[in-house]
């Protein structure tokens, strides 16, 4: 094989640092042994047995956004087996050949035929090819270079997140940071200064600053008020090439809001006051507004009030609005015009958030002076205490006192006081008041076990200064009366049910333990005793022992008692209560004798026998009985509906169509006359008379006289053909556009004339009963002959009449 030699030729003006050893940017030949060589550390060589390449390679650079009107030139490919008589073709494939680079085949010149961006794509990789032209063998085996787009500076920086929002406390030190921007430049920041970007100030200044590296704006100016001045606009500017001449830049503004602080204290607008507040005033209520002023915001700005002086602080208080920071001032006592009439209060308004950077600016609180005026006005009569509490027994015969109340016009007048009771309340059924002198008084006798508390309210007004529209004149006061108890009622059992016998009971012992209820109250405790009446004979069967606790036991005094011979006792008892003066009720016992187990078990008594056998309470038989019933009547009202929709046959007995067009029942025959009316088709002039429409209730006939003409059409047979009157009625009905065809005879069908076979239609008998023969029946064997006679037997009396 011979020796192949490859060498690049790079464009004009190109540095060559990259190459390794080419000289200057021309071809340089060097020689390349037929094997590869390595000399050892002892002098010898080592022969390497690989293939022989015939390609030396560097990479190729190319200017982005040449503009020249020639193709650019980029290198030359040229191989050592190329002796210069053209018998060598240079192939160039992979990104961009034929299109964006193109070489000659001849000499090995690459060009580049259009103008690249480094920012689209920075790099593109080819392959190289030698072939002889004469037989197309490849004289080097296919091989790979880049050729690369060298960068010009040719993109501004920009920044991507701009504008931008910031904040800084106001009054911050110099060099406080505000916020940190950032440029980026699209330019190769590897080669040259095209993407090196120094950040400074266009707008701003002597605010702010920005370090040229690292873009971080800082403030520049001291103690910059918000209240002076809150916002700020800084335009930053980011330039390449390092800011030398020359260099490419972009911009962006920075908004930039003074944040507060506390460096403002209240202040007010005036250091005296005056305020007119009536004696009037209810406590608890506003009567007043004050404000200090703040030009700080938010919780900077938040002020709280107090009363600093003795005789304001007992009487008034302040509180503080926080939507209005306003300093709301309020009664703490009643004013009264007689005994004072102005009050000097001194207000102090003080910062509740300090910042103690800001101390030597001085403390951050204001006061001023308000002067109250308390105004005279008419005021309500004052009752001497704020609630009443009286008493009275029960029974007190109408007209008992219970109490008085008393009240003074609080005025210098002291005009004289009336005293009236609320009539809206229920009290006034049972107490009344003295007008003047304010006793309370009953209206009838008490009741303490109906109701033990009353509760009723008087109002007092000056004499001649009361109205029902002016409730300002009159003051109120509640009064509790509570009604004493005295002995009225007598005590009885507390019990009502019955008292349980056991059948095995032995003579000693205790039934049952009962107590008594009394309706009165003993202040020291109920006290209740228990005996027999005294005027009945001795029960020989349960007798009573009191047990002095308010008690008493039932004990039995016989052995064995029988459900059978005797279920039911009654035992009257006499108890006395330990009142002043002491009653006495009698209450009767009801005994019930029951079987028991042992330890006196009740088993079962006869009135729970009947239930408790088919194990079911009372509520669950009575829910049976309920479902019971309501099955019944579930089954009538089915019953009720079935029979109800049976309808008859003939809806109208007037409309012989619907006759004809319902029935749906076998007829009785020949002797059937009244279920169809065809008087319409046997007599047409009939028909005449009785036409009528069916969307309306046809009106009553009228009566006619004895005169000939109005006997009954089925007398009188007219012999007109059917036919031409089912055709005249037709044609009539056809022509009346005013009205539905409501005509029924419009609806019959016409037999046609001609059959040899007689008709059958009962329409067609003209004839009269008396007329019809019905001997041939008799022909037609035994069967028909009783019907013949029953038909000869019904018409014989119609013929005679």
């Amino acid at each position: 094989n011979p020796q192949w030699l490859l060498g690049l030729i790079f464009a004009p003006g190109r540095s060559n640092h990259n190459v390794t050893s080419y000289g200057t940017g021309h071809h340089v030949p060097v020689k390349v042994p037929s094997k590869n060589q390595t000399k050892l550390p002892n002098g010898e060589t080592e022969v390497h047995h690989r293939p022989k390449r015939g390609w030396i390679w560097n990479q190729f650079f190319v200017l982005e956004e040449h503009l020249g009107p020639d193709a650019q030139y980029v290198g030359k490919l040229h191989s050592n087996s190329d002796k210069g008589d053209g018998t060598v073709r240079y192939i160039l494939s992979g990104e961009g050949a034929g299109t964006i680079f193109i070489i000659d085949e001849v000499t090995g010149d690459i060009h580049a035929t259009k103008s690249l961006d480094r920012e689209r794509k920075s790099h593109y990789v080819l392959h190289a090819q030698a072939l002889d032209r004469n037989t197309e063998e490849a004289l080097e085996p296919k091989s790979e270079f880049i050729i690369k787009v060298q960068d010009i500076n040719d993109n501004a920086p920009k920044f991507p997140d701009g504008p931008f929002v910031a904040s800084v406390p106001e009054m911050s030190e110099v060099g406080t940071s505000v916020l940190q921007v950032s440029a980026s430049d699209a330019d190769d920041p590897t080669y040259g200064n095209s993407a090196r970007i120094v950040y400074s100030i266009l707008l701003g200044q002597p605010y702010f600053s920005v370090d040229p590296k690292t873009g971080i704006i800082r403030t520049a100016l001291a103690n910059m008020d918000r209240e002076a001045r809150e916002h700020y606009a800084v335009v930053v500017q980011a330039k390449d090439m390092a800011g030398q001449v020359g260099g490419l830049s972009g911009s962006t503004t920075v908004n930039i809001t003074l944040s507060d602080v506390n460096d403002n204290p209240p202040k007010f607008p005036q250091k005296n006051y005056q305020l007119y507040v009536p004696e009037s005033a209810q406590e608890g209520k506003p009567v007043g507004k004050i404000k200090a002023n703040d030009e700080d915001l938010g919780i900077n700005a938040d002020i709280k009030y107090s009363i600093i002086n003795s005789e304001g602080a007992n009487t008034f208080s302040i509180s503080t609005d926080r939507d209005t920071r306003e300093g709301i001032l309020s009664l703490k006592k009643s004013l009264n015009y007689e005994r004072k009439k102005t009050y000097t209060l001194h207000i102090e308004g003080v910062n509740t958030h300090t910042d103690p950077r800001f101390s030597y600016l001085g403390s951050f609180k204001d006061t001023a002076t308000l002067k109250i005026t308390v105004g005279d006005v008419d005021e309500a009569p004052v009752f001497s205490m704020d609630y009443y509490i009286l008493d009275v027994y029960e029974n007190s015969p109408s007209g008992t006192e219970v109490g008085s109340v008393t009240a003074r016009d609080p005025d210098s007048r002291n005009s004289p006081v009336r005293y009236f009771m609320d009539s809206k309340e229920d009290g006034v059924r049972y107490f009344r008041i003295d007008e003047s002198t304010g006793v309370i008084r009953t209206t009838q006798p008490l009741d303490r076990e109906d109701m033990p508390w009353h509760n009723i309210t008087v109002m007092a007004s000056e004499v001649g200064r009361y109205h029902v529209d002016n409730p300002v004149l009159f003051s109120h006061v509640p009064v509790t009366v509570q009604v004493l108890d005295v002995n009225d009622n007598p005590p009885e059992i507390a019990t009502d049910e019955d008292v349980i016998v056991c059948e095995n009971s032995r003579p000693g012992q205790v039934i049952q333990t009962i107590t008594a209820l009394d309706m009165d109250d003993f202040a020291n405790g109920q006290r209740f005793s228990f005996a027999l009446p005294n005027q009945l004979p001795v029960n020989p069967n349960f007798t009573l022992k009191d047990n002095e606790d308010s008690s008493a036991s039932i004990i039995a005094r016989r052995r064995r008692f029988s459900q059978l011979t005797q279920e039911l006792y009654e035992l009257p008892i006499v108890v006395w209560d330990g009142g002043e003066p002491s009653l006495s009720g009698t209450s009767t016992l009801t005994l019930r004798v029951c079987p028991c187990q042992r330890h006196g078990k009740v088993r079962m008594c006869q009135g729970k026998a009947f239930l408790s056998s088919a194990g079911l309470s009372t509520g669950a038989l009575i829910a049976i009985l309920l479902c019971i019933i309501i099955l019944l009547a579930i089954v009538v009202l089915f019953i009720t509906l079935r029979r109800s929709k049976k309808e008859p046959l003939i809806i109208s007995e007037e409309d012989v169509r619907e006759n004809v067009v319902t029935y749906d029942d076998e007829g009785g025959g020949e002797e059937d006359t009244e279920a169809f009316d065809i008087i319409a088709l046997r007599n047409p002039a009939a028909a005449e008379e009785l036409k009528f429409r069916r969307d309306i209730r046809p009106e009553a006939r009228k009566h006619c006289g004895p005169a000939p003409s109005c006997r009954s059409p089925s007398v009188e047979v007219d012999e007109v053909d059917v036919h031409e009157f089912i055709k005249q009625k037709l044609v009539e009905a056809d022509m009346d556009t005013s009205v539905p065809p409501y005509d029924s005879l419009q609806t019959y069908a016409y037999e046609g004339q001609g059959s040899p076979t007689g008709t059958i239609s009962p329409l067609d008998s003209t004839r009269t009963h008396s007329e019809q023969d019905y001997n041939y029946l008799e022909e037609w064997g035994p069967e028909f002959q009783k019907l013949a006679e029953l038909y000869t037997e019904v018409e014989s009396p119609e013929v005679t009449t």
